[in-house]
């Protein structure tokens, strides 16, 4: 029988910190609430508490005794999540509280994402500066603003607000993993300028929508080769364009940049003696896509219904280019480490394609733990879309975190797993980007690593993390302070 309440579950301080991180509203772009909460929760402890002209929150707590000549560590997490919700969802975050609840083994929350990402780490941090009687050594809770949506307080950090030696990340999603690299990302935007055209006589508007695709994290669902939405309803628009004299009156399609799109929505009009054809070409394509994304996409829905007539249309040289620049665009894995085949090394998420009645926009995020990989999938990008007439630009690029395999951190941690779990951890690369190659860059020797409990499908609605995780999690935080070096 699922439970609602959260607040029990072991360890009750990390819980119950998490859960007070759900009824702060936080999706990114908006964080003075949790920001200001943050700020008070510092503040109420009787800590000094700064907060940066960007927004990010830093919290100092001294050493408990005898820990004095250790190590000073920052245990480091985000402020914001990724707003996600099914379709036909009325939630607001800007307002209302995430509705989180046990499910069997599991956490998660109600038609929305749960906020595990990173809010289990944030819990985690707080409970330690709130403890009594943790051991630790000196301790700086440095919690940034906008990670998600570009990492904007890891890169607005002024070099000198962090004292520690360490730093701590706590935003990776696999227990007994600990991650020494990830992966440096760059945004793509496109644009394709219009001026609408009038609708054809005679002609009638169908609203096609592409719904029920798993979606999940750009990153590290990558690999699973889940659907993406903007590419399934392109693949459909350009045989409805074909055989049915379909034109394309307006696009709407993904919401998240880092989130891999789940819906897509379509007006379209066709010549009224080929309605009939436009509905039965849209279920032979929602058969066919049932059957090639058997065993990974188990809801896909495509549907069409009559609607008004739109005010005007693309043009239809622009409609044709961006259908075949949309086709040609490179999405999914590009390629994985030759050395590490089971880790994605650079990918490419098709995240957005939207229509205002003057302009197309899409957004895509382009990944890779390797420099200049990244520049040629940009540019494969590039091509495809300056060769159907698009404008394309470059932003957000951010740098990816070099392992280092000799780090005293991750020596020490993998000595305390295996002396506490009796096994070695995996040393891990992680295909998405984590803040420590920004920080790496403010406060170039700074040893760093990042770890967490395990989480699933995060940056979607299914976004779910496992109980015993945390517990595993938290009590390897734990070991981990009482273990660091002297200075």
């Amino acid at each position: 029988m699922e439970s609602k309440d959260i607040r029990n579950l072991e360890p009750k301080s990390l819980w119950q910190h998490f859960y007070s991180l759900t009824q702060v509203p936080r999706p990114s772009g908006k964080k003075e609430p949790v920001g200001t909460f943050l700020e008070n929760f510092g503040k109420s402890l009787g800590l000094e508490t700064l907060r940066d002209e960007i927004g990010n929150v830093l919290v100092r707590k001294p050493a408990t005794p005898g820990m004095e000549n250790r190590k000073a560590v920052v245990l480091q997490a985000h402020m914001d999540m990724v707003p996600q919700k099914n379709s036909g969802v009325s939630h607001n975050f800007e307002t209302d509280p995430i509705q989180a609840y046990v499910d069997g083994d599991w956490v998660t929350a109600k038609d929305t994402t749960l906020g595990a990402d990173n809010g289990i780490g944030l819990a985690a941090a707080m409970a330690i500066l709130e403890s009594k009687d943790i051991p630790h050594p000196a301790i700086e809770m440095f919690i940034t603003v906008d990670e998600e949506t570009g990492m904007f307080g890891a890169f607005g950090l002024q070099p000198g607000f962090l004292k520690g030696d360490i730093l701590i990340n706590m935003d990776s999603e696999d227990e007994g993993e600990l991650y020494v690299g990830c992966a440096g990302g760059l945004d793509a935007n496109i644009t394709f300028a219009y001026k609408q055209v009038e609708v054809p006589d005679g002609d009638v508007a169908l609203k096609v929508s592409l719904t029920g695709l798993k979606g999940g994290h750009s990153g590290v669902d990558i690999h699973l080769q889940r659907a993406n939405a903007n590419k399934l309803i392109f693949r459909f628009l350009k045989e409805a364009v074909a055989e049915c004299e379909a034109r394309l009156a307006s696009i709407d399609g993904g919401s998240l940049r880092n989130a891999i799109p789940r819906e897509a929505f379509a007006v379209i009009t066709v010549p009224a003696d080929g309605v009939e054809d436009l509905v039965e070409l849209v279920q032979e394509y929602e058969a066919q896509f049932i059957e090639e994304f058997k065993g990974v996409e188990d809801k896909i829905s495509l549907t069409v219904e009559q609607v008004d007539a739109p005010d005007g249309l693309l043009p239809e040289e622009i409609q044709d280019d961006l259908i075949n620049g949309i086709t040609a665009c490179f999405n999914g894995v590009f390629r994985v480490i030759p050395e590490l085949p089971s880790v994605v090394e650079t990918s490419n998420n098709l995240a957005i394609v939207k229509s205002d009645g003057s302009k197309v926009e899409l957004k895509s995020l382009i990944r890779s733990s390797v420099e200049s990989r990244k520049e040629e999938l940009a540019s494969v990008i590039e091509s495809a879309f300056a060769l159907a007439g698009a404008k394309v630009e470059f932003s957000g690029g951010y740098p990816g975190w070099k392992p280092d395999l000799q780090s005293p951190i991750l020596k020490e941690m993998t000595k305390v797993y295996e002396d506490n779990y009796g096994k070695t951890p995996k040393v891990m690369i992680i295909h998405a980007g984590l803040e420590c190659g920004i920080l790496g860059t403010h406060y170039p020797h700074m040893d760093m690593i990042s770890f967490g409990p395990t989480i699933r499908y995060p940056h979607s609605p299914d976004e779910k993390v496992n109980i015993a995780t945390v517990k595993l999690f938290w009590d390897f935080l734990l070991a981990t302070l009482a273990n660091i070096p002297v200075k």
